[in-house]
């Protein structure tokens, strides 16, 4: 009778072990991409939010919901912080854990911050991870209950730049190292946030861009990294939020980025709205900007029901 007790109090007080619906993945198993000899340790800040600064080996995180309740879109989720840190749980976890309780999949990306020792060249291991990602829940989407066809990618600020330029330069191949570098990487649809998208005077976001691509002049280097000057027809369908009091990343960020998108036949809906300010992650307590989940989710699911 009392080993029966233990059991049943191993059952009940260990749920994640036998209920977990979370993965953690290293984005490669071997020798990673664009990487060199140095080892850095990574650190950690979780005075406030938690901000991840050194990043040594990039990984998802896998969040997955309840299989009743799972709706077979995917999110790869990439947190901001400027290509100098990660905002990783409140543009990152926290996010993941929301979409859960739509019946969305979410994939949290820990990706490689440029100006750390261990990249090669800098400004590519965050775009390779982000492609990484990509393909590895696209490799891995049967398992996890994903449609293939509805995995898209999202963006919170710097890493609203990130998404967006998976969604420009996803075909664009530095590294094949298996045959998970067979699968496609181009997210079915975009959800950028706040998002950096220019490099270019008057509405960049100058953080951004000294620490992907440093102090550098070179006007191809900077348009490469301009989302607004590479959408093509087959971009991505997009959504877009920003609140236009945001003094950090100014709003015709979006503005842009919308306007080619709407040049070139993409699907796209844009959601300007007053106050809001930057970062705010899921908006809670920030009055109508909070509104971006709800507007988000219904978006998701008009252009995944075919």
């Amino acid at each position: 009778m009392k080993n029966q007790i233990i059991i049943i109090c191993f059952l009940f007080f260990t749920p994640s072990i036998f209920f977990s619906q979370e993965y953690k993945l290293q984005l490669w198993e071997g020798e990673i991409p664009n990487s060199t000899d140095i080892s850095i340790v990574e650190e950690v800040d979780t005075s406030d939010i938690i901000r991840i600064k050194q990043v040594d080996r990039p990984t998802i995180e896998v969040y997955l919901p309840s299989k009743k309740y799972m709706t077979g879109e995917a999110v790869v989720i990439c947190p901001g912080g400027g290509y100098r840190i990660l905002a990783y749980h409140w543009e990152g976890i926290d996010v993941a854990k929301w979409f859960n309780s739509k019946g969305i999949a979410a994939i949290v990306l820990k990706y490689r911050l440029p100006h750390t020792a261990n990249n090669a060249e800098r400004r590519l291991s965050p775009f390779l991870d982000a492609q990484r990602a990509l393909r590895l829940t696209r490799f891995n989407s049967d398992k996890w209950g994903i449609d293939p066809n509805k995995i898209g990618v999202m963006g919170f600020s710097a890493g609203g730049h990130l998404a967006s330029t998976l969604g420009t330069h996803y075909d664009e191949d530095f590294y094949l190292t298996d045959k998970i570098d067979s699968v496609s990487a181009r997210p079915d649809f975009m959800i950028l946030i706040y998002p950096v998208i220019t490099f270019r005077e008057p509405y960049m976001h100058r953080g951004s861009r000294k620490y992907l691509i440093g102090e550098t002049e070179n006007s191809e280097l900077i348009d490469y990294y301009s989302g607004e000057f590479n959408i093509t027809k087959k971009t991505p369908p997009t959504f877009l939020f920003h609140a236009d009091d945001d003094s950090s990343v100014p709003v015709e960020n979006s503005l842009m980025f919308y306007k080619k998108l709407h040049e070139n036949k993409i699907p796209v809906e844009m959601h300007i709205f007053p106050e809001g300010g930057h970062g705010f992650g899921l908006a809670i307590g920030k009055g109508g900007a909070e509104q971006w989940k709800d507007l988000c989710i219904s978006w998701i699911k008009s252009i995944t029901k075919n």
